[in-house]
């Protein structure tokens, strides 16, 4: 069965158009894929078998982004804004990693990256059937929720009981109707290894993020470590590189235009299976606020580190995670209003409610599905504007984030295990308290005394905010939000570690009687927070049974089976090294060059080329990398693959599933898939293997990582 992804492409007579190259496939579904038909010569065992060893025992997701093993000894490829976090957390003013790069001189060399985990995908199986067997007629919408959190709980619990050393994870792959139990093996101590300098990996910065060409050098490479009896364990010197079953062989010879690729890898979210009314949500009110508070948030950012890099360096990885976004979001604003979506979807829905209507059963059943589903994303487009910005009040101030981190977990932790919010059951305590503890590094009170007055006097103009008994006294004007920020910031206590070690051992009555001011005013505020929460799961029980039913019907209407939106399981999917035409007379070829690297270098941020590079490039330093038909070491390559976030650091993988590139990026027209799919803009971007090889080996003379991935030589291939 040729499953479609994007969902709703829906035609009169129940007919439905089948798109080429779409699709996000989880691996269930590889053995309905005709692989040789997509130029791949291997097997879907051979992608994926939990019997045996197989390709996808070399890709791994490293925290949010996906990871590939190019050694027998645990070194892994990723994108550098990947590692991006670990670099910039190893950085000071003295030792500036992000501007200066980074290569360890030897394994005792590399630096440990706390906050991060390696997670690879061992086995799974459906187990929708034990989830949904909790769900009762009668139940409210919020116990029906409930009832599901805590069975997913349970399954996870007995599956690690079951399988000690392995982590489970339940993902729903539809909404209110099918649930897959993931087996992982989860390793806690993962250092780095190289990052060329951010000049390097980021260049062009925010100006080419999104956009075709690109030159950027996206890639760092990490490596992630065990006990001695190879089990996972957090730093330790007396630990040992981990041993993959597979890695992946790094094939330095590249891609060409036309050439087939394919990616492993680990997406985020989309949203193709979702309504005209959700999509009206995100265009008229999270999308714009989303951009209009990140930008806001930046622009403080980068203003408080403008003369002091010591400063810039605290802010550096949150402005890139908030600009990456913040662009990504005014892409997909751009692409809903310009191509007409929710019209169009609008127009499908209508026909799709004609077919309901057509017959007395399916109308019983099914009449009032889109209308429910409408009246749910009424009250969110209506509550948007408040609850976006209590949201953004607990997530711009770090320090309330702190003071609300606390608060919850220690709320949370005097429930049962089965009843806490994931982050601080047992299982997942340990690793949410080191994030907690490594996210305090980067505090800057005098930002986020900025952040709290900005946020609070953007919640005196929203409606609802002064009936908040715990911020009306803040909101009568700018002077006193401005007042009650300073007097907030300088007397809390929420940066310090030993303090919240305290906070956290501390009983939820011994904790309201902290004095701390920002633990005051979130211990105040939390019970609209928790009101929001419950409310959130209440409209999850509703849109999850909705959504189930919608599915149902369309499957009828459609006659044809769906795959399941990304939701950060391992995914497959397929194309071709391809160009594209973003405006009528533009074709823009998919091989970036050095040449262009040395085109846009102005000297100037974001496009400084550092000066090995340009050494390099002067005496023409180029034998065994250069692309044979181009005539020029290629830096990026263009590929109409279907991916979303999480893909970033993906392997671009040849037809024999050799790697050829590591994905870092989608052209800007193709923000818009993770609502729709469209095969003639939707493209993706990978920096190529030949110009990983050439910066690492050739440039900054790390030959012994060329020599471990299997390169034996650094020049003449």
């Amino acid at each position: 069965m040729r499953s479609c992804v994007l969902v709703l492409i829906m035609m009169a007579a129940g007919t439905v158009q089948m798109l080429a190259d779409d699709g996000m496939f989880p691996m269930s579904e590889l053995p309905r894929v005709n692989l040789r038909e997509r130029g791949i010569e291997l097997t879907a065992d051979q992608l994926f078998n939990p019997s045996e060893i197989s390709l996808v025992d070399g890709i791994c997701r490293v925290n949010g982004c996906t990871g590939s093993f190019v050694s027998e000894s645990g070194l892994i490829i990723t994108n550098h804004h990947c590692a991006f976090d670990a670099i910039q957390k190893a950085s000071s003013s003295e030792r500036d990693l992000l501007q200066n790069g980074f290569i360890a001189g030897s394994r005792s060399e590399e630096i440990p990256a706390p906050d991060y985990q390696v997670r690879i995908t061992e086995n799974y199986r459906d187990i929708s059937a034990e989830v949904l067997s909790v769900v009762q007629d009668g139940m409210s919408f919020l116990e029906r929720t409930k009832a599901i959190e805590k069975r997913r709980k349970q399954l996870e619990i007995e599956a690690e009981r079951a399988n000690p050393g392995l982590r489970a994870e339940v993902a729903e792959m539809f909404a209110g109707r099918t649930y897959v139990l993931f087996l992982y093996t989860y390793l806690k101590d993962v250092r780095l290894v190289f990052a060329p300098p951010v000049s390097v990996g980021n260049f062009g910065g925010e100006a080419d993020n999104w956009e075709w060409p690109r030159h950027t050098g996206d890639f760092s490479f990490m490596r992630v470590y065990t006990a001695p009896d190879g089990t996972s364990a957090t730093w330790s010197e007396k630990n040992v590189p981990y041993r993959p079953k597979r890695f992946l062989r790094v094939q330095q010879a590249g891609v060409d235009e036309g050439d087939a690729v394919f990616l492993l890898g680990y997406p985020g979210r989309t949203a193709r299976h979702r309504t005209a009314s959700f999509l009206e949500y995100e265009q008229a009110v999270r999308l714009p606020l989303t951009v209009q508070l990140y930008q806001w948030q930046i622009r403080e950012m980068e203003q408080a580190g403008s003369t002091d890099r010591a400063v810039a360096i605290r802010h550096a990885s949150r402005i890139k995670s908030l600009a990456n976004v913040e662009k990504r979001s005014r892409g997909q604003l751009q692409g809903l209003q310009r191509a007409g979506i929710v019209g169009k979807r609008r127009q499908q829905e209508s026909e799709l409610q004609s077919f309901i209507e057509s017959d007395a059963a399916r109308r019983q059943q099914f009449g009032d599905v889109l209308q429910g589903i409408a009246a749910v994303y009424a009250e969110m487009q209506a509550a948007g504007p408040l609850e976006i910005h209590l949201q953004q009040l607990r997530q711009a101030c770090r320090a309330v984030a702190f003071g609300f981190a606390v608060v919850d977990a220690v709320n949370e932790r005097a429930k049962p295990d089965l009843e806490r919010e994931s982050l601080w059951m047992d299982r997942n305590f340990s690793q949410s308290l080191q994030e907690l503890r490594v996210s305090l590094r980067d505090w800057h009170p005098p930002t986020d005394e900025v952040m709290l007055s900005g946020m609070l006097q953007r919640l005196s103009s929203i409606k609802g905010a002064h009936d908040i008994a715990a911020l009306k006294p803040l909101l009568e004007n700018a002077e006193v939000s401005g007042q009650a920020a300073q007097r907030l910031i300088a007397g809390t206590q929420v940066g310090d570690v030993g303090f919240i070690d305290k906070c956290l051992s501390l009983s939820p009555d011994q904790l309201r009687s902290s004095e701390d001011p920002v633990v005051r005013l979130v211990l105040d505020l939390y019970p609209e927070y928790l009101r929001l929460r419950e409310l959130d799961k209440t409209r999850e029980g509703r849109l999850s049974r909705l959504y189930g039913s919608l599915l149902e019907v369309k499957e009828q209407f459609l006659r044809t089976g769906f795959i399941p939106d990304a939701n950060g399981t391992l995914r497959f999917t397929s194309g071709h090294v391809k160009s594209y035409s973003p405006a009528d007379a533009v074709v823009r070829t998919p091989i970036s060059t050095l040449r262009g690297v040395i085109e846009k270098t102005t000297g100037q941020d974001p496009f400084i080329t550092p000066e090995p590079v340009l050494r390099a490039w002067r005496a023409g330093d180029f034998e065994g990398f250069l692309h044979p038909r181009l005539g020029q070491v290629p830096v990026a390559i263009l590929y109409d693959t279907d991916t979303t976030g999480g893909n970033s650091g993906s392997p671009v993988l040849n037809s024999r599933g050799e790697l050829v590139g590591v994905n870092f990026d989608r052209c800007f027209e193709a923000t818009i898939n993770d609502f729709a799919w469209n095969a003639d803009y939707s493209r993706s971007i990978g920096v190529d293997i030949r110009y990983v090889l050439w910066i690492t080996g050739r440039v900054y003379g790390a030959t012994e990582l060329l020599e471990e991935m299997g390169i034996k030589q650094a020049r003449g291939f």
